[in-house]
């Protein structure tokens, strides 16, 4: 049998996600749901504190406990990248997801720091180069209005983008087409890319940065980026506010017996 706080957090629950809650509605004072008999005071708060957790709610001193809204952001996945968008337009690949989920977006929604940093075991494997050599980081904060979605640090080798506007700190994509047209300006052109996800916990720093509830989880993305000759142009990790995200791969299905033939 469930605790009792489990219990009251289901039905809390269940009743955001039937819409019987709508977002930006208070949750009743713990004092009046222990007065109704839901549960002592230690219960009621393990449930909201559950409720959390889970990215149903957020509370604030003075605000109490709020229903989160529930409309995730649409992370693309293959079409975020299409060279149409970055290469023929102007629609860098967060931009993209804003349009495809049909909200607004305005550039200094995206701010950078850039620096020369020594590569970590990670990026010095994905780049294939020794440990500690120096590579360019360009680390960005990524928001939705004032409240941030994730964060992205991109790692290039200092002669693929020395002179190029994306060793610039100017706030907002790196101009027309963002980073992956410096890249094609400057004679690397991307071809394909390999992305792995990771979900867990979001440790203290990102969850200060990213205005996380304590316990939320966060989906942590290594993409790497290549060239047609399979050179690494770019290795890039991303920490996203998981609750903030709905993750969509639409891509044809392989067959490898039919490219064996061909």
């Amino acid at each position: 049998m469930a605790p009792k706080w489990r219990e009251l957090a289901d039905k809390l629950a269940e009743q955001i996600k039937s819409g019987e809650l709508p977002p930006g509605r208070q949750l009743p004072h713990i004092r009046d749901l222990v007065e109704a008999g839901e549960g002592s005071k230690s219960t009621v708060h393990a449930a909201y504190r559950a409720l959390e957790a889970e990215g149903l709610v957020t509370s604030s001193r003075g605000h109490g406990t709020v229903v989160r809204k529930q409309e995730p952001l649409k992370r693309l996945g293959i079409a975020r990248y299409d060279k149409a968008k970055w290469r023929d337009g102007d629609e860098v690949a967060f931009i993209a997801d804003r349009v495809a989920s049909g909200r607004a977006h305005k550039r200094g929604e995206q701010t950078q720091n850039v620096s020369r940093v020594p590569a970590t075991p990670l990026v010095a494997a994905a780049h294939g180069l020794p440990e500690g050599s120096e590579v360019y980081a360009r680390a960005r904060l990524v928001k939705e209005g004032d409240q941030p979605t994730h964060t992205l640090t991109s790692y290039y080798r200092p002669e693929h983008v020395e002179g190029t506007r994306l060793v610039d700190p100017t706030p907002g994509p790196a101009g027309k087409g963002g980073g992956y047209r410096v890249l094609y300006d400057a004679g690397y052109e991307i071809d394909h890319m390999r992305e792995e996800l990771f979900a867990r916990a979001a440790v203290p720093e990102e969850a200060a940065l990213l205005q996380l509830t304590p316990g939320e989880w966060v989906v942590e993305l290594h993409r790497t980026t290549y060239t047609a000759d399979r050179t690494v142009v770019e290795f890039a990790i991303g920490i996203h506010a998981a609750s903030r995200f709905a993750w969509a791969y639409d891509f044809k299905v392989p067959d490898s017996a039919e490219g064996a033939t061909q």
